[in-house]
């Protein structure tokens, strides 16, 4: 989640620290005089990836998902980052870039089932989802391609355009949505 979430606000580049990245189940340590000049651990460890009994392959699978949808977005990290909904007591956040609604549940301990916020009116399907049990998830929440998401209108915000996305979002999870695009509208 912390990777998607500063992957997606980053504003053209993306720094990820040593030992944050695949094949670094310990420590790095490059040779130095204190460790006799040895290479042990300043490599990584790319073979974790094949190792059923360890999760590196989920977290691979996450990694380059959430990449490939960030660069299929034309002009991604040209384009603002809109706030939506930040619950600072419920630890979920959403934003939207370009056409893309991202949700966190930051909360280690608390699924929400039907948890509502403001949104633009429009279809939206899920196009990434870290409960995915392709991603070592537990699979609660499932994408299905026929599957729209729709605001429920609210006539207070009909004329910001604005409707209430119900959702359900399991503790620790983030799920990232597509806008459709209407007839005639402009991508």
């Amino acid at each position: 989640m912390i990777r998607l979430i500063t992957m997606s606000t980053m504003g053209g580049g993306y720094l990820n620290f040593m030992g944050n990245e695949f094949g670094h189940p310990e420590w790095i340590d490059f040779p130095r005089e204190g460790n006799g000049w040895s290479y042990k651990y300043a490599r990584r460890q790319w073979d974790l990836l094949d190792r059923d009994d360890l999760n590196y392959k989920f977290l691979n699978q996450w990694d380059c998902d959430a990449v490939h949808l960030l660069q299929s977005v034309h002009k991604y990290s040209e384009s603002p980052i809109i706030p939506i909904w930040d619950n600072r007591g419920d630890h979920v956040i959403a934003f939207e870039r370009r056409r893309l609604l991202f949700v966190f549940n930051f909360d280690g301990q608390r699924s929400f089932t039907d948890y509502g916020f403001l949104c633009r009116m429009a279809d939206y399907r899920l196009v990434l989802n870290s409960d995915d049990p392709k991603y070592g998830g537990f699979g609660n929440v499932k994408i299905g391609e026929d599957e729209v998401y729709r605001p429920q209108p609210d006539p207070m915000y009909a004329a910001d355009g604005k409707g209430w996305l119900k959702l359900y979002i399991p503790a620790r999870s983030v799920l990232v949505f597509k806008r459709m695009v209407a007839d005639g509208e402009k991508d």
